[in-house]
């Protein structure tokens, strides 16, 4: 049989986001502070969201209120990247990137952690956008989990497929 193991990703649920963006959309659209200062919130491509607003002040409310409903809905802020305002005419704009995947640094990195302050016996491999953590007893993979949960990457890391 296969050594235990479980795979350190990091990945947001589009729906979760999705959801959140929305209720952003119609807060931004029903509250009093937003009247009249044409704030928006839109999909941008895949992973990116838009802001827009008329003044620099409303567009960072509106950023504010789309994280609030990101965290309710149980994403990490780690998981945003958002850009300064940028003035575009006479409206502000920023743009929002939602980060999927662990970038090779970082996954050399978290590897790098494991291997140094890790238990005996157990490796990481670096499997494109994932880290695959195996060793030889399930207490000492749980005891990696407890290590890269207290450690800080950057990056809003999940445990999966744990075997």
């Amino acid at each position: 049989m296969a050594d235990p193991s479980f795979d350190v990703v990091s990945k947001v649920d589009r729906q979760e986001v999705d959801n959140a963006l929305n209720q952003s959309a119609k807060e931004i659209s029903q509250r009093f502070d937003f009247r009249g200062t044409n704030a928006t919130i839109s999909w941008a491509g895949d992973s990116a969201v838009n802001l827009q607003a008329d003044t620099e002040e409303r567009l960072k409310a509106a950023l504010e209120v789309f994280k609030e409903k990101l965290v309710r809905r149980g994403i990490s802020m780690k998981a945003i990247e958002a850009g300064e305002p940028q003035p575009s005419g006479r409206v502000y704009k920023l743009s929002a990137e939602i980060v999927q995947g662990i970038a090779s640094d970082k996954a050399k990195e978290i590897a790098k952690r494991v291997r140094d302050e890790g238990p005996k016996g157990v490796q990481a491999q670096i499997q494109g956008d994932q880290l695959r953590v195996s060793g030889k007893k399930k207490d000492d993979l749980q005891a990696v989990m407890a290590l890269l949960k207290a450690a800080d990457f950057g990056i809003a890391v999940q445990f999966t497929n744990y075997r």
